[in-house]
């Protein structure tokens, strides 16, 4: 068993959001990367692409997804299941929202404009 205090997150601040990893490959050996992502109001994120399935399981807050060209509303107690490769966009709401994340380790992400141009998750890694 391995615990990954709390003082042992790591943060990594984005325009759109903060994540904070709570456990993957790097941080208490875990197989599967777990981060939370605190996103604040008006600070919507970029579409985006990730090459692996991801749920979001929000904690607190709303926000609007955008998921393939899809539409709806998100909050405190929804869990959603974001298709890998789908063009995704959060939107946090007037409050901001809180969510906590996972997906397989090793997932990148890319622009829809050049999907094959992509970057690592610092949060995930």
């Amino acid at each position: 068993m391995r615990i990954v205090r709390s003082t042992e997150t790591r943060r990594t601040a984005t325009p759109a959001a903060v994540m904070t990893t709570l456990a993957s490959p790097t941080l208490g050996d875990a197989p599967y990367p777990l981060w939370r992502v605190e996103a604040a109001p008006g600070a919507a994120g970029p579409l985006h692409l990730i090459d692996a399935d991801q749920v979001w399981a929000f904690t607190a807050g709303t926000a609007e997804v955008e998921v393939d060209g899809e539409r709806t509303g998100a909050g405190a107690g929804d869990t959603l299941v974001v298709p890998a490769s789908a063009p995704r966009r959060f939107t946090p709401g007037p409050e901001g929202f809180t969510a906590i994340v996972t997906g397989p380790a090793g997932m990148r992400a890319s622009v829809p404009a050049a999907p094959a141009e992509k970057i690592d998750l610092a949060w995930a890694a």
